[in-house]
């Protein structure tokens, strides 16, 4: 899981009031809100009116991250969360992140002569778009006569322009959202000339599917669901693969050492962790020992809860987060 999203979070100074609601009806809501709200200030937290008003939206479950002062983050679940307050240091992004789960940067492709629906899933909400450089002529004919040839290589040409289209459009989108798998379907045709047209960096994450073509859509998103979750058991693989002849950090001191040394490609997290640290005000300012931060420079160390502080120092350091159950403590696989 890539954790770019998370950034703005750390951008600014906490405190942080972090509520996970969720409730099916209005009074519902509004009991769970009320509840979390006496908790969060008992805790001390100071609830901005923002909070309230984005607690209350109908939903069936949100992550809420707040300052005194704004709603930094709000993201939307999909069913509704265990009710939790969190007020501290940091953001309490773990729930979240585990809920959310791993995030593949991709694009879905669905391709014929006339061009294709484009959706780039990554870097925000997903987008679609309809690329289409020429509608005509489109079709070949088998009337015969002499303009027959002529007729068909301009068919052809309309089928090359929109391919070309296609083509760059992905090239783009691969560039900017820095995408992992390309995922095609279409005309078969239509699927070889656009492999054609790719740049190298595109062509190596494409993969075609099977089933789905413009206008049905049902069979290519059961398609596409099971390329991501294949994509996501071989990377987790992988990953645990190269932890394992690194003979790769293991712990919350050996973690953290790696990850301020900017070295930790992956953090690999078995869930929650709920010990504590000390941490600074910078992103990789964290420590099992309150000396060592004072030794840095840091001359007031708070304590914070571990999943909290390690996924703070890995977004700071665009290290990837993977959450897995081959693992009994944090570890990390590093980058060298």
């Amino acid at each position: 899981m890539r954790l770019d999203f998370i950034r703005p979070l750390y951008e600014r100074s906490g405190p942080y009031t972090s509520v996970y609601v969720g409730a099916l009806t209005e009074r519902d809501r509004s009991v769970q809100w009320t509840s979390l709200r006496d908790k969060a200030e008992r805790a001390g937290a100071v609830v901005p009116e923002a909070l309230e008003i984005e607690a209350l939206r109908p939903g069936p479950g949100q992550a809420l991250f707040a300052t005194a002062h704004d709603v930094v983050l709000a993201e939307r679940l999909g069913e509704p969360p265990p009710p939790l307050v969190h007020h501290s240091p940091l953001p309490h992004v773990t729930p979240m992140l585990m809920k959310r789960g791993e995030n593949v940067p991709h694009l879905r492709v669905v391709v014929d002569h006339a061009g294709a629906e484009v959706t780039v899933f990554g870097g925000g909400s997903p987008r679609s778009a309809t690329i289409e450089a020429e509608d005509w002529p489109l079709q070949k004919t088998a009337q015969g006569g002499w303009s027959q040839k002529r007729y068909e290589r301009a068919v052809e040409e309309t089928w090359e322009k929109n391919t070309v289209a296609v083509a760059q459009e992905i090239d783009e989108q691969v560039r900017r959202i820095g995408a992992d798998l390309v995922l095609v379907a279409g005309e078969a045709r239509s699927r070889s000339m656009l492999g054609d047209h790719l740049g190298t960096k595109s062509t190596d994450r494409m993969l075609m599917v099977e089933h789905g073509h413009r206008g049905d859509l049902g069979g290519f998103e059961r398609d596409v669901e099971a390329a991501l979750d294949d994509w996501l058991d071989r990377r987790r693989a992988e990953l645990l693969d190269r932890h394992r002849e690194q003979d790769g950090p293991v712990g919350i001191a050996l973690v953290a050492r790696a990850l301020r040394e900017g070295r930790v490609q992956a953090l690999l997290l078995p869930g929650e962790l709920d010990r504590e640290v000390w941490i600074g005000e910078g992103g990789t300012q964290l420590s099992t020992d309150e000396g060592e931060l004072r030794d840095w420079g840091v001359q007031e160390p708070v304590t914070e809860r571990a999943d909290s502080a390690l996924v703070r120092a890995a977004t700071m350091t665009d290290a990837e987060l993977w959450f897995t159950g081959q693992v009994s403590d944090v570890a990390a696989v590093l980058r060298y």
